[in-house]
C-alpha cells in the first residue's frame, strides 16, 4: 500500500520565539506550542503515515531545530527550512545544515515571499543566486506567494527549468471573496512551466473560517487539478494553522472529497507519490 504523506505541517512555540504573522486576536486559538506529540495521534487517526515540517519564521535556528526534530521523529520524513537567499554564503549555510543531525532530511527551502514589500522579490539577482545554490544541492524550493507575486514566481520557474518548485496553498486564492479569475489565469501560466508542483493545502483558512465545506473549495481544487494534472498535486494539512477553520480530520476529509471527485488517480498520487517525487524522499521505510 502507498505511503500517505502530509507534505505541509508546522511546529512552533510562541513562548520561545517571535512569529510576527501570529499577531492579532484571530490567531489566539493557535498561539501556543505545537510539537510532534500533538501531531502523532492526528496522523494515526486519519491514516497519514508521514509528514514534512515547514518553516514558520526566517530563522536558521528554527531550521536547525526542525532537523533535530526530524532526526528524532521517524514520521517526519522531510524538512522545508529557511536560509537567507540574499547572503553570498548561502551555499555554505546549506552545506552546514546538511551536516547537522537530521540534515539528510532537509528537503527544501522556503521564505515568506508574500510578506515582502517588493512583489518582484523573487526576481532580484541576489535571490536568484541563492536559488541557484539551492538547486545545485538538489533541494526543492517552496513558493509561498499570493496572486500579487505569481508573475515573479512564473519568471523564476522559467529561469530555473531544472529546479523543483512547490507552490504552497495553491497561492492562497481569495476563496472567501469568490473565485478569482486573475488568480486562475496566473496559476495556469505557472503550471505550464512543468517544474512546479502544487500543494492542495491551506484552502480552508482562505475561505470563511466558520462557513465552508468541500463543495466550496472544489472550484479551486478543480482548477489546479486541470492546470497541474494528476502528477503534480500534493496533500498538505497546514496544521496547526488549519485549526482556525476546522480540525485536522475535517480538513483531511475535505481534501479526500475534493480529490475523490477528480478520480482515483488524482487522489492516490496526491496522497504521497507526488510529494516523494517533488521532494525526492525515500520510497519506503517510513514510520
Amino acid at each position: 500500500m502507498s505511503i500517505v504523506i502530509d507534505a505541509h505541517q508546522h511546529f512552533w512555540d510562541p513562548a520561545r520565539a517571535e512569529y510576527p504573522w501570529m499577531a492579532g486576536a484571530e490567531m489566539a486559538p493557535i498561539r501556543r506550542a505545537f510539537g510532534p506529540s500533538d501531531l502523532a495521534p492526528l496522523l494515526a487517526a486519519n491514516g497519514v503515515d508521514a509528514s514534512i515540517v515547514v518553516q514558520c519564521r526566517a530563522s536558521l535556528e528554527e531550521t536547525e531545530e526542525f532537523l533535530g526534530i526530524a532526526d528524532a521523529t521517524p514520521f517526519v520524513v522531510g524538512v522545508v527550512g529557511w536560509v537567507d537567499l540574499a547572503d553570498a554564503a548561502v551555499g555554505a549555510m546549506l552545506d552546514r545544515l546538511r551536516a547537522f543531525p537530521g540534515g539528510a532530511k532537509l528537503a527544501g527551502i522556503r521564505h515568506q515571499v508574500h510578506d515582502e514589500a517588493d512583489a518582484d522579490w523573487l526576481s532580484r539577482a541576489d535571490i536568484r543566486r541563492g536559488l541557484a545554490a539551492v538547486f545545485e544541492r538538489e533541494l526543492a524550493y517552496d513558493l509561498l506567494v499570493r496572486t500579487r507575486e505569481l508573475p515573479a514566481a512564473i519568471g523564476v520557474a522559467r529561469a530555473f527549468p531544472h529546479g523543483r518548485f512547490v507552490l504552497d496553498h495553491a497561492a492562497k486564492p481569495p476563496i472567501a471573496a469568490g473565485f478569482s479569475q486573475a488568480w486562475a489565469d496566473e496559476i495556469a501560466e505557472l503550471a505550464a512551466c512543468g517544474n512546479v508542483w502544487c500543494k492542495v493545502s491551506g484552502l480552508a483558512t482562505e475561505a470563511n473560517w466558520n462557513d465552508w465545506d468541500a463543495e466550496r473549495l472544489f472550484p479551486v481544487v478543480a482548477h489546479v487539478a486541470k492546470c497541474f494534472g494528476e502528477d503534480r498535486l500534493i496533500l498538505g494539512s497546514d496544521w496547526p494553522v488549519c485549526l482556525l477553520a476546522g480540525s485536522y480530520g475535517t480538513v483531511k476529509r475535505a481534501f479526500d472529497e475534493c480529490l475523490g471527485k477528480l478520480g482515483a488517480g488524482f487522489h492516490a498520487k496526491a496522497l504521497g507519490a507526488n510529494a516523494q517525487r517533488a521532494y525526492r524522499l525515500p520510497s519506503g521505510g517510513f514510520g
